[in-house]
């Protein structure tokens, strides 16, 4: 009984999130207090073990250091160089800009800082190369959602700790992999929507400029990148605790602004990934989860699992945060499906669930959608040729299509290529 209370209890908390625009993970907290108090079967040492302080310190860890980062500008500049060595091959520029946002998402920021970037970044490129902007952004958030599912992203370790905690271990790599395909399809058909195949402008691009040069600091930012990344992967060196080291060097040699660094920390998602940690130990300890898994399993085979699953994501996605919200929720049933589904593939499931869940997030009520939308309604030119609420509905509409087809990638076991 305990478990569908506490079932009920997390989708009320994410229903009042939505409706009043609170942190979920805020509620979260309090719910699970309340929930621990009013029952009886817990108490408050049990509530606050649901907090993780590891995934507190990766998190800080992680996004401090690229916000130092970040800060003194090098990675904006170092990606527009790359843009304009490409003077003039306008074809290449859809292409370039998937590999900036895969790889600005997928080198540590993670998903939603390298959202505003390709934004930024889209804006006047479409303007020096006549590509549609809606276009080139879709594109480069597309590509951000399968670079965020790296080893040293804060997607990339949520998932790697969620699906740990269930013996599954090694599912980043292939993950990262069959959201590439998905991700590139989708490009495709967008490219093609938009009719990206006419754009032939012979003098694109040629009002971009090469003059600037790297300045000292931030040449040894671009390093610490490099540095942090040969720790974690040839070191074996916690994330968090190497970004926390290269961050305190880097604030003592003075690169970055350490205030600026702290203030753009997203104390927000932090909490709301932490807080919802704590609800989701109460429903998970009930048997919430386990009945959650059971309930999608009746309904589920080894070829429709992927697909149940990418829908429910997406659904969930159109009302709350993909790294928030969707991934705890969903991540935790899949040891559960794949003992109750036989044929199923844990790596096929969160594959799914990780590209649906992100490419719902084109509908304008999400982050990405209310990005796009406010770069063209920021632009003097692209504000008068596309009106707001037409771009609300087109928006809205490709976060339906992406659920939908993606959903039926899954069925074809596009997802369950690398396992």
């Amino acid at each position: 009984m305990l478990g569908i209370i506490s079932l009920i209890v997390l989708f009320v908390i994410v229903a009042l999130g939505f409706i009043r625009k609170a942190n979920v993970g805020l509620l979260a907290i309090a719910a699970a207090a309340i929930l621990a108090y009013a029952s009886g079967e817990y108490t408050s040492k049990e509530v606050t073990a649901g907090f993780s302080a590891s995934l507190l310190m990766t998190l800080l860890g992680v996004t401090l250091f690229f916000g130092i980062v970040q800060s003194n500008g090098c990675l904006e500049l170092l990606m527009k160089k790359i843009v304009v060595k490409f003077d003039r091959q306008v074809w290449f520029v859809p292409i370039l800009i998937y590999a900036v946002g895969w790889t600005m998402s997928a080198v540590g920021p993670g998903c939603v800082p390298t959202l505003a970037f390709v934004a930024t970044l889209s804006i006047p490129l479409a303007h020096q190369t006549g590509y549609n902007p809606i276009m080139l952004m879709m594109i480069g958030d597309l590509a951000t959602y399968s670079g965020r599912y790296t080893s040293i992203t804060p997607e990339g370790i949520l998932v790697s700790k969620l699906m740990s905690e269930q013996g599954i271990e090694n599912v980043l790599t292939p993950m990262i992999i069959n959201t590439f395909i998905g991700s590139v399809i989708l490009s495709v058909i967008v490219f093609i929507f938009y009719k990206g195949y006419k754009v032939k402008k012979p003098e694109a691009m040629t009002g971009m400029s090469d003059n600037e040069v790297f300045t000292g600091k931030q040449i040894i930012a671009l390093v610490s990148i490099l540095i942090m990344l040969c720790g974690v992967i040839f070191l074996s060196m916690d994330v968090g605790l190497a970004s926390f080291i290269l961050s305190a060097v880097l604030i003592l040699v003075g690169i970055g602004d350490q205030k600026a660094a702290l203030k753009n920390v997203p104390w927000n998602t932090i909490l709301l990934v932490c807080g919802v940690g704590v609800l989701m130990n109460l429903v998970i300890g009930s048997g919430g989860i386990d009945l959650l898994a059971s309930l999608m399993s009746s309904i589920m085979s080894a070829n429709t699992a992927a697909p149940i699953a990418g829908i429910a994501a997406g659904c969930m996605s159109w009302f709350s945060s993909t790294m928030g919200v969707v991934l705890p929720t969903l991540l935790p049933t899949v040891g559960g499906i794949v003992e109750s589904v036989p044929g199923a593939s844990a790596v096929e499931i969160i594959s799914t669930i990780g590209i649906v869940s992100a490419c719902a997030g084109f509908s304008p009520a999400s982050t990405v959608g209310a990005i796009i939308m406010g770069a063209i309604d920021g632009d003097e030119i692209f504000s008068k040729q596309k009106d707001s609420n037409k771009l609300f509905v087109e928006l809205f509409a490709w976060s339906v299509f992406c659920v939908l087809f993606l959903a039926l990638l899954a069925f074809l076991g596009i997802f369950g290529i690398v396992k």
